[in-house]
């Protein structure tokens, strides 16, 4: 199934070619790629001098469809085209029959013959319209559906190496898993992390290194939480409880919590790889969903250093510390050395 940044980079290639839809219907839980696509129709579908005339924005809780439909049927001045954008158009959906029906009758009667000249672009945020509804099979049949799903954590390498690719740039395996590992999913916040490094980086200059990265970004290239993992894959006692005690001394940076959120998954994905059918590198990344084999080589190292049994017990154990640290065992320290307590477990 392709992901949401497939789908949103075909839009994009398409946009940059020049070929438009009548409509455009973004929806989803993920704002960066609705945002992406209807900022670059709003900065290219109309040159510069155009635009005050036939190019509009409206609200969706401030509208009806009927005037939205009206403005859309109606001839751009002096130019081609009009561009018509509806930001929150999840207010809109959600409102009374008009005069005209519905919102959703009103909109499938100007799919079925709508304005040419017209490029109409509706931006749902935080929710989708109900996929068994004759809307949407009449919007992807005479315009562009687009949905916008929150990224995994396993993507956020393909969407930095993406845009670095664009730029003609390039990064490490340590310094994407930096960046992935700190700013995590919110791919609006990425995208900014991302353009300010690019900003800073110094002319003739291609690849973003982690000392880079810890200088613009503020994250530690010694003591985040990739390495930090990266020391128990690879069972690197001196290494992983050097960070651990420094976690320890900084815990309003680093709670106990997001440190067992951040291991756990590998160590869940890890039981997955134990059981997988074909132990290639494409075998585990097909079992653990991977979209690339970039990250398989975490896992191989895991299956050397760990058995099956031992990979089972540490899951239990990351559970019941992060419970503790939580305080939902009353009788259970919360505090300093809970954190080492963990690793040695993991580690021995």
């Amino acid at each position: 199934m392709a992901t949401s940044g497939t789908e949103y980079r075909k839009i994009i290639k398409e946009l940059e070619k020049g070929v438009y839809r009548p409509v455009y219907y973004l929806m989803g839980d993920e704002p960066f790629f609705i945002d992406s696509i209807s900022d670059y129709i709003r900065e290219n579908a109309l040159p510069e001098e155009a635009r005050d005339f036939n190019q509009l924005v409206l609200y969706g809780n401030e509208t009806s469809m009927s005037e939205v439909i009206q403005r859309a049927r109606a001839y751009p001045m002096g130019s081609d085209r009009q561009v018509i954008i509806v930001k929150e158009a999840q207010h809109l959906m959600k409102k009374d029959s008009e005069a005209g029906g519905s919102p959703s009758e009103i909109l499938n009667s100007y799919l079925l013959q709508p304005q040419p000249s017209t490029i109409l672009v509706f931006c749902h945020k935080n929710g989708s319209l109900d996929k068994r509804k004759k809307i949407v099979a009449v919007i992807e049949k005479n315009g562009l559906l687009f949905e916008s799903k929150k990224v995994k954590d396993d993507d956020l390498p393909d969407f930095i190496e993406e845009f670095l690719k664009e730029r003609s740039l390039k990064m490490s395996s340590k310094g994407i898993s930096m960046m992935s590992e700190s700013v995590g999913s919110d791919l609006c916040r990425m995208n900014g992390e991302l353009e300010k490094l690019v900003t800073a980086l110094p002319e003739g200059t291609k690849e973003i290194t982690p000392e880079f990265i810890e200088e613009h970004v503020g994250i530690s290239k010694d003591y985040n939480i990739f390495e930090f993992r990266d020391a128990i894959i690879n069972k690197n006692v001196l290494k992983a409880n050097t960070i651990a005690a420094y976690y320890e001394s900084n815990p309003k940076t680093y709670p106990m919590q997001l440190v067992t959120a951040a291991i756990f998954p590998y160590f869940a994905n890890l039981m997955l790889a134990f059981y997988a059918p074909d132990k290639t590198d494409r075998g585990i990344a097909e079992q653990l969903d991977l979209k690339s084999t970039w990250g398989v080589r975490d896992y191989t190292a895991g299956m050397r250093n760990y058995t099956a049994s031992q990979t089972m017990q540490i899951i239990s154990t990351i559970r019941k510390y992060d419970a503790k640290s939580k305080g939902l065992d009353a009788t259970a320290n919360t505090g300093e050395g809970l954190l080492k307590e963990l690793l040695y477990l993991i580690l021995h």
